[in-house]
């Protein structure tokens, strides 16, 4: 982990008990240790095994739990069994009475997941392993954030879906304020905002919203700033055929194929250019044809590039 991703744990933690130091941040701030506070005295940081049933996710969670499954957990589902228990403790908050859970979630959706359905299969024995913290809903943010940041199993979207909410609910819509805290630059976030703010149309266009990238966003930009009915409605179509496959009516319209369906509709169908005769370019662009040669060309060897041309499309 970077020294820029170790500074913000510093900061989200100033207040807490400081642990041991390793070599990993995310780490270090994990592991059951023992600490010197200030004042001299040994402290432990106190674990609990719980029952995952007595935990729900933060509702500011990063990552999209429905999405979890038995395939996309199967590593982390396989490590756990291998090591018979949970090493390293999820983060959570206690819940006031009336919740109907004893704690919620700020990191550690996927251990959560994993546990419950290991107990669910034939291994009752486990139990969640968790860390009671006392964080404001900023603090959580940015600690859930410096903890997944790094991690290709969270998409872009739902990162980028997760900074834009906190974009209001803790920075009063400041983007320049939110890139200080997070410490990363305003062009990087920006860029993720962006792919936030997608119409439905475009997100539903997706196989899944795991698949959309901030590259994609990039990409569709210019699309939607010069035709953006246009777009949206092949985007429509696209998103019907998408749902269709979810409940196993064909297939699934892949992603490079997304891209240019909404490309075609934005800007028509790629332009047909012929092979160069003699340095004669010729180019089709819907109903018009664009000439391209150097102007040193010898008058016969265009009339014949012409001529070739004007052939060909009578035969068709």
């Amino acid at each position: 982990m970077s020294k820029r991703h170790d500074a913000i744990f510093d900061d989200v933690l100033k207040d807490l008990p400081a642990p041991a130091t390793s070599d990993r941040a995310g780490a270090r701030f994990l592991k059951r240790t023992n600490a010197l506070s200030e004042t001299g005295e040994r402290e432990e940081k106190v674990l609990r095994w719980v029952d995952p049933a007595s935990c729900i996710m933060w509702s500011r969670h990063n990552r999209a739990y429905d999405l979890l499954t038995e395939e996309n957990c199967r590593e982390l589902i396989d490590s756990l069994r291998s090591q018979g228990q949970q090493e390293f403790p999820a983060i959570v908050r206690k819940l006031p009475m009336g919740h109907g859970a004893e704690y919620e979630v700020i990191c550690g959706a996927r251990r959560h997941f994993a546990i419950s359905w290991l107990r669910a299969n034939n291994y009752p024995q486990f139990r969640y392993l968790i860390e009671v913290r006392d964080l404001t809903d900023e603090e959580a943010f940015r600690l859930a954030d410096i903890e997944n940041r790094d991690r290709a199993d969270l998409s872009d979207y739902e990162r980028a879906r997760d900074y834009l909410q906190a974009l209001g609910a803790y920075y009063g819509g400041k983007q320049k304020t939110m890139a200080a805290r997070l410490e990363v630059s305003e062009a990087w976030l920006s860029r993720y905002l962006h792919l936030a703010r997608l119409p439905k149309a475009i997100i539903d266009a997706w196989p899944s919203i795991t698949e959309i990238r901030e590259l994609h966003a990039r990409q569709i930009r210019p699309m939607l700033h010069d035709a953006e009915d246009k777009v949206l409605v092949e985007a429509e179509r696209i998103a019907a055929e998408q749902g269709k496959a979810r409940v196993g009516q064909g297939a699934y319209v892949a992603v490079p194929k997304v891209l240019s369906r909404l490309k075609a509709a934005a800007y028509g169908p790629v332009p047909q250019v012929s092979k160069p005769v003699n340095g004669v370019t010729i180019e089709k662009r819907g109903k018009r044809v664009r000439i391209e040669f150097p102007n040193s060309i010898d008058t016969a060897e265009l009339r014949s590039a012409l001529d070739d041309y004007l052939l060909g499309r009578t035969e068709k």
